[in-house]
This record gives C-alpha cells, structure tokens and sequence, in this order.
C-alpha cells in the first residue's frame, strides 16, 4: 500500500504477552511528580537488558488525582508477575519514596494485587503507621520531611509489549523528524507508552548473535552501512536511516491504535517506506499486521 509518497510494507509486528502495573505520582507540585516519574522510569528501554519496561502515561490534573495534588500515570512493565512485583518495590522504594513530597498509589483496578507498601513500610523501623480509607489500606512512613504515603498493595494484569513500526528515510534529519511527530502523535493516547528515549530507538536489535552469550544483536538488515555487507539487506537505494518506535500497553487494542497513530503521523516527504520488526511469527503472541490497522 502507498499513502503520499511513502510505501507502507505488508508485514507485521511481533508483540508480546506481558505483564503491567499502573503506578500514580502525586506530589505538591507538577515539577516533583514528574522528577519521580522520571526517576522511576529510568534504565527501563528493555526488558533485555533493563528487567522492566516503563514510561510516563499521562500528567495527572490535580482535580482526578487520588489526593488532589498534581499527578503523574506511569507504567511499568515486565515478562511475569514474579518480576514485576520486584521491580515496583525497587523502583517505588529509590525513585517515589526518596523524592520531596511524594506520594504512590496503584493505579488499575482490575489484576491481581501484589504487596509493595506492605514491604516497603519496614524503612519506618517501627514508626510506620497503617491507615485505611473507603476499605483500601494505605501505608504513613515517616521521612524527613514529613511523611510517605503509599498504597499496601499495586494490581497487577496481563498486557501487550513490543509493538513496533520502523520508519525509513532517505536520510537520518528527516527520518527522525517523522519518528519524532509520530512519538508526538502517540504521546497524547493513554494505556500505551513508548519505552526509548523520546519514544525513538536507533539500535534495533535481532534474535541471536556470533557471539554465543549475545541473546540479541543489531539488526543489520536494516543498518545503512551494512548494505553492501550482509547477505540480505532490507533497504533499497534511497533509503539511508531507520528509526524504530516500539509500544507497550495495557491492551492489543491500545498497542494497535497507537501504531495506526503512529504510523499516519510519520509518513512525512522524505520517508520511503515504513515497516515493522518481527521474528518470522515463531516467538511473539500478536501479530500486528499493518495494513490491518485502518488507516
């Protein structure tokens, strides 16, 4: 299929089944909410070498927040429950709680719950206080400047990760311009995020390796300097950038919109072709097709 000028590849993304955590950052301003969400979602691109994907959902008005204060949505993801309890006791205990004026609430209200401010209120040495409002149980910890709120437990669902779209461009400016109107795009849905710096991954990887210890290694179809080197590559004359955006999200539905999102704000003049990583359709759940998605 041809939309203006540029191809879009009859081909699909792999996605896979996961496993997410809605976690909601209010503080006494915007500024330290969002310093929070920052922090706890930092090193958090890949499950690969990250153990958890995460990022900022949305800005929280203080008039929808759990305590009336500005909020911040993020979400966290991981391959199991197991892992993903972990890494919010981690993640809540450095990032929310050592962070001026926080305060940390689950975010879902379906899934499984998992106990995170019912471990995490053993910093109180003793001075912790439980407290339960309209039946859910909430934990005081006392810190130096004042206290740290935090719900005992986080729910926990089933989810989708790694929907993805490759962007290629006749050259690296005008890829990432499209890359970065596309992250826009998408930026302004909810129950997705984009895990990569801006949204935006240059690395992008494929199963296997020469080296036996790499799980993953660059995916040299698509790399511009490697065209005339590898046995089979994936970019025509012309095209000499790729960018990937990869999404995360509560549900297919979500992940797929926002790659139709995505996908229409990226076909900008210069973007040749616009495609999508996959493993052949052996390892993931879902597969995305993308002239599926409706444009």
């Amino acid at each position: 299929m041809k939309i203006k000028s540029t191809t879009i590849v009859d081909t699909f993304a792999e996605a896979f089944n996961m496993y997410v955590s809605r976690v909601i950052i209010t503080a006494d301003s915007k500024e330290w909410a969002i310093a929070a969400a920052q922090s706890i979602t930092g090193f958090a691109t890949s499950v690969i070498g990250c153990k958890c994907e995460a990022g900022i959902e949305t800005i929280i008005d203080p008039n929808d927040s759990p305590d009336l204060r500005p909020g911040v949505s993020v979400l966290i993801f991981a391959m199991d429950a197991e892992s993903l309890g972990k890494r919010l006791i981690e993640r809540i205990g450095q990032c929310v709680m050592t962070c001026p004026t926080t305060a940390c609430y689950n975010g879902l209200a379906g899934g499984s719950p998992v106990i995170v401010g019912g471990k995490l209120r053993y910093f109180g040495d003793g001075h912790q206080i439980s407290k339960v409002i309209d039946g859910l149980k909430l934990w005081r910890i006392p810190v130096m400047d004042g206290e740290f709120l935090v719900d005992d437990r986080f729910n926990i669902q089933e989810a989708v990760g790694g929907g993805n779209l490759l962007i290629l461009g006749k050259d690296q400016k005008v890829t990432l311009k499209a890359a970065s109107a596309a992250t826009k795009a998408m930026g302004k849905l909810t129950d997705i995020i984009l895990p990569f710096p801006n949204g935006v991954v240059r690395s992008g990887s494929k199963v296997g390796s020469k080296y036996k210890k790499m799980i993953a290694s660059t995916n040299d179809a698509y790399c511009p300097t490697l065209r005339g080197v590898v046995e089979k590559s994936e970019l025509d004359d012309g095209i000499n950038s790729v960018l990937e955006i990869v999404v995360d999200g509560l549900t297919l539905k979500a992940v797929e919109n926002a790659m139709r999102v995505g996908l229409m704000a990226a076909i900008k003049p210069g973007i040749k072709k616009i495609s999508a990583g996959n493993y052949g359709g052996g390892l993931g759940q879902h597969h995305i097709h993308l002239l599926k998605l409706g444009f």
